[in-house]
């Protein structure tokens, strides 16, 4: 008789995990406690905030562009109203959110995400957390925020808008105001939404009002505070 294998021991050291990007280099064991303890790590250093706005936009504007200075203005004045600021940490309009929120004193804090092309988090953060996988860091941008602001972004940006409708839709989390910024970039998007989506029958006309459309930042203050005014 072959003697039993003794089973082999795991101890998670989370510096050790977040070194190591190759995830597929993890046995499946190594995996799930990785994954179990960017969960951990997440609802530990957020459950304290409990109304924040997650903002979202392309890492590849500069401070010069006209989006990243709407962006600090915006969150600024969601800052000064006492929304604590969650971005992915990163640069662009990640900085640019999290710029704003230091500048107005408030929480200011960055969910920041280890890839191939080593994004460092931006100098504004002032509450930092660092995630290999992408869907724990996205319940992260959904479970403590109050409203998601987006704006204009490529694949990445698009994920996060098209997965917070989907939620609201299907009714997986409570309706709360998904606000697109510039009207001039998201036009052609939405344009599209409602001559083909909506008229191929794929989505209905009730779907189109899980979003709304602004230019200036004050306008998305009150959209989310006229939400939760009526509630």
């Amino acid at each position: 008789m072959h003697k039993a294998r003794k089973q082999k021991k795991h101890s998670v050291d989370l510096h050790d995990l977040q070194r190591k990007i190759d995830v597929f280099e993890e046995d499946e064991q190594e995996r799930i406690e990785r994954i179990t303890t960017e969960f951990i790590m997440g609802f530990k250093k957020l459950n304290k905030y409990r109304n924040a706005v997650s903002i979202f936009g392309s890492s590849r504007l500069s401070p010069k562009d006209e989006y990243y200075k709407l962006a600090v203005q915006t969150a600024y004045l969601l800052a000064k109203e006492g929304y604590p600021i969650i971005s992915g940490g990163g640069p662009g309009i990640m900085e640019a959110a999290n710029k704003g929120a230091k500048k107005a004193k408030g929480d200011s804090i960055g969910l920041n995400i280890y890839i191939p092309t080593e994004q460092r988090a931006n100098k504004y953060v002032t509450t930092l957390l660092e995630f290999h996988y992408f869907f724990v860091r996205k319940v992260m941008f959904v479970r403590y925020a109050k409203a998601f602001v987006i704006f204009p972004g490529g694949y990445g940006t698009l994920d996060e808008l098209f997965e917070s409708i989907n939620l609201i839709q299907t009714a997986r989390i409570p309706k709360f105001p998904v606000i697109l910024v510039g009207s001039r970039y998201w036009q052609g998007l939405l344009h599209w939404v409602m001559s083909t989506m909506l008229r191929r029958g794929c989505i209905s006309e009730d779907d189109l009002s899980l979003f709304s459309l602004v230019d200036k930042p004050r306008d998305v203050v009150n959209v989310i505070n006229r939400f939760y005014a009526e509630k």
